[in-house]
């Protein structure tokens, strides 16, 4: 619905341009995570930029969490989430460093529209195609990821429920697993945020072992 508030947290799909070099990369990571083999599929492929891995995953991880939420966003209201918040004990406050500096509470359909907006505007500009990473591309991205993170842990905690009846748990828990072994390998995210869902998390890993 036009100007509702879930169109606006809905963000438009970021498309890697064809024919690009992180296309190409992109496609290599589809095909690898065809076999079935995770672990294997988050690995830099030989020979490849590591930015630039991290950055086309980065990109895609948006485009799921986006598309994940997006399906819950009718159970996601002010009302039902006053707070961004993953369980009782995990409340998330949010600042941009720009526009929002210092740490402000807000519902969570509020913080991850900020989120995704504050992500999609980083893409557009420092993400450019062609364009040499800039300084900071690492610090930048594992803020991303720690942020796209603390999304997951709101859908498992507060939206499981709802989730389950759309009968897409399958589909949040392979994205997930995804996500968490990608951020793994590369060491992006600090253990003490993956917290909320730790449990989770060794549960994913026990059985890929």
């Amino acid at each position: 619905v036009s100007g509702s508030r879930s169109s606006k947290t809905f963000k438009p799909k970021k498309n890697i341009p064809e024919g690009s070099h992180q296309y190409e990369l992109l496609k290599h990571a589809e095909a690898t995570l065809g076999s079935g083999n995770l672990r294997q599929a988050v690995m830099l492929p030989e020979g490849e930029d590591l930015n630039e891995w991290i950055a086309v995953n980065t990109v895609d991880f948006f485009n799921q969490i986006n598309m994940l939420y997006g399906t819950i966003t009718e159970f996601c209201t002010e009302a039902s989430c006053p707070v961004m918040s993953a369980g009782p004990r995990y409340e998330y406050h949010w600042a941009d460093g720009t526009n929002i500096k210092k740490p402000i509470k807000c519902s969570a359909p509020k913080y991850i529209d900020y989120l995704m907006t504050w992500v999609q505007d980083l893409f557009l500009s420092p993400w450019k195609m062609g364009v040499p990473f800039p300084k900071n591309f690492m610090s930048v991205a594992k803020t991303i990821l720690k942020r796209l993170f603390r999304v997951y842990a709101h859908i498992y905690h507060q939206h499981f429920d709802s989730v389950m009846r759309l009968q897409e748990e399958a589909h949040l828990n392979t994205s997930f697993k995804h996500f968490i072994f990608f951020v793994q390998e590369f060491n992006l995210i600090d253990r003490r945020e993956l917290a909320p869902l730790q449990e989770l998390i060794e549960k994913l890993g026990s059985k890929d072992r």
